[in-house]
């Protein structure tokens, strides 16, 4: 891979439905010219597959966090499946699993649950993540639509249209809309140990402070070196970044730990991602039987 590659797997993972052309334009070369590197990318697997991410709290869940030592993913998914739906699961290098899960309520109760049921792998943080207020404010056409994106989020309008027989102006208008939503997003699932030359790798801040002025002082500072746009919550931000050797990593994390408002940061070097779906598909049928047209939920 080179720097060319990079920068085309980064818009993708920031939104997948961005056409070549459009990508091409902002990078200086043609549309056809990303489109070869992109089926370069999916040939050998570098791109795995395209997904929607869609954040919990959106359709009225919570979600929480467990960072663990080990690495037996069957195993630990078997565990925290007692407690809810996973909705991410990363091992990393190290031995350190980050994962969370999908939660309806009482996420105390689920805290102390999860801590009783991981007995066999040692727990080093579990916390809920607070919802930073994303707009929840959906219609059933909105969740037919997302759920046609589900299986392929690149797919065409017209195809959009035909599978859900709803017009072209109706599905453009709520792509749209999907799209202003911070807490959904079109993007896609990648082998991190197949990017070669680079190194992809996340940073997980706690803030005390103004977490929206660190973000923007961060954007400022590191978005050169930004892979995907930072995830905020209310007291953190997961910064998503890419280095070219472990010299420059260490810098930019010790950059980061630095920042005034920064209490705490840890890096977190992913050797696969992976974002399941069945809560989502639970969630958006459980949320089209509302007798509402429009289904909002209450947001912290």
């Amino acid at each position: 891979m080179d720097k060319l590659d990079i920068k085309i797997l980064s818009r993708l993972l920031n939104n997948c439905r961005e056409s070549d052309r459009q990508i091409g334009k902002e990078l200086g070369i043609s549309g056809g010219a990303v489109n070869a590197r992109i089926q370069k990318m999916e040939k050998i697997k570098i791109i795995e597959k395209y997904t929607v991410k869609v954040e919990p709290p959106v359709l009225g869940l919570g979600v929480l966090y467990i960072v663990v030592s080990g690495q037996n993913i069957k195993e630990i998914l078997e565990q925290i499946s007692l407690v809810g739906e996973p909705f991410l699961v990363v091992p990393c290098i190290g031995g350190i699993t980050v994962c969370s899960i999908v939660i309806k309520e009482n996420a105390q109760e689920k805290t102390l649950l999860a801590k009783k049921l991981m007995k066999d792998v040692r727990v080093l943080s579990i916390f809920e993540a607070e919802n930073p207020g994303f707009n929840s404010n959906l219609t059933k056409t909105d969740l037919e639509i997302l759920e046609q994106l589900i299986k392929e989020p690149r797919q065409k309008i017209e195809k959009i249209s035909k599978d859900t027989k709803l017009s072209t102006k109706t599905i453009t208008r709520c792509i749209d809309k999907l799209h202003e939503n911070e807490g959904i997003q079109f993007t896609l699932v990648y082998d991190p140990t197949k990017v070669e030359k680079y190194i992809p790798h996340a940073i997980l801040t706690w803030i005390d402070g103004d977490i929206r002025e660190t973000l923007k002082k961060m954007n400022r500072e590191f978005s050169d070196s930004f892979m995907q746009i930072p995830f905020i919550a209310k007291n953190q931000i997961v910064l998503f970044m890419y280095s070219k050797d472990i010299f420059e990593m260490d810098e930019l994390t010790q950059r980061v730990r630095n920042m005034d408002s920064v209490k705490s940061a840890d890096l977190f070097i992913p050797k696969k991602i992976s974002f399941p779906l069945n809560w989502l598909k639970k969630a958006i049928d459980n949320a089209k039987k509302s007798p509402t047209l429009h289904l909002s939920y209450q947001t912290n």
